[in-house]
């Protein structure tokens, strides 16, 4: 098998005195589609902002195309993020601009294409998320899941070799959900690209993607496929994948003694 195109070596992040990532590894192989999963406050969007380089490790490394983010100079780093594309979560629109505006921005930003093919280039990414007939609309217009599918065009408008997901899955009702989730998988096949989802939506991950890691406490609880995570007989992977409240993670925050914070006598 070839060289990963993300590799995670050891990464330890914290804000001030406070540890949020405890010695992550992880590998992303060209082609395939991760997700990374976990409860709120697990680490997750950091792992997200590691691998974009918006933050340096505390200790370790994120290596992209065999280059170490954080010893990028700022030309080096914005070269590196010309190569990837980013789904915000709710999709991060530009409001004042119209739908074909919004694919065709970056398009504009970073490349000396002409309009004219810059216009074909546009209406080919919408017609691959089925919206081509919505160009001159504005985002007020559009329904979130057309949102969604808009800000995926304009995610992959520049073909770029790494897509990051932020809960592509948010907030969209379950036919929306499962469009985004097929569109996601075609384009990145389509694309030959390394896409990594970070997400609390099991089940419709499972069905897409080629590899899961599960992050707990700011270390990677469990990884496999699909079909190994759906079998896992660890405790907190159960829980996590059924939705179970009973389970390693707690329903009550700790808390003292209950009868004495209602004043009842023990």
């Amino acid at each position: 098998m070839s060289a990963p195109l993300v590799e995670v070596r050891d990464v330890n992040f914290a804000y001030d005195s406070r540890p949020i990532l405890k010695g992550i590894n992880m590998s992303f192989h060209k082609g395939k589609l991760i997700a990374i999963m976990g409860g709120s406050g697990c680490g997750k969007t950091t792992l997200f902002r590691l691998i974009g380089g918006a933050i340096k490790p505390t200790r370790g490394e994120v290596r992209i195309d065999g280059q170490v983010m954080h010893e990028l100079d700022q030309q080096g780093l914005y070269d590196m993020r010309r190569k990837m594309g980013v789904l915000f979560q709710f999709g991060a629109l530009f409001t004042d601009m119209s739908v074909f505006d919004n694919v065709a921005f970056q398009m504009r930003e970073h490349t000396d294409l002409p309009e004219e093919v810059i216009r074909d280039l546009v209406m080919m990414k919408l017609h691959a998320v089925g919206l081509r007939g919505t160009h001159d609309l504005m985002p007020a217009e559009l329904s979130g899941g057309m949102a969604r599918r808009v800000a995926l065009a304009r995610t992959v408008a520049l073909d770029p070799m790494l897509i990051l997901y932020d809960e592509p899955f948010a907030g969209l009702d379950p036919i929306s959900l499962t469009v985004v989730g097929q569109l996601i998988r075609k384009l990145n096949d389509a694309l030959g690209a390394t896409s990594v989802i970070v997400t609390h939506d099991v089940q419709e991950s499972l069905k897409i993607v080629d590899y899961i890691y599960f992050v707990a406490d700011g270390v990677i609880v469990a990884e496999g496929t699909p079909d190994e995570i759906r079998a896992s007989d660890k405790p907190f992977v159960h829980q996590f994948v059924h939705g179970e409240m009973d389970g390693p993670v707690p329903f009550h925050y700790p808390g003292g003694d209950y009868r004495q914070d209602l004043g009842v006598a023990a």
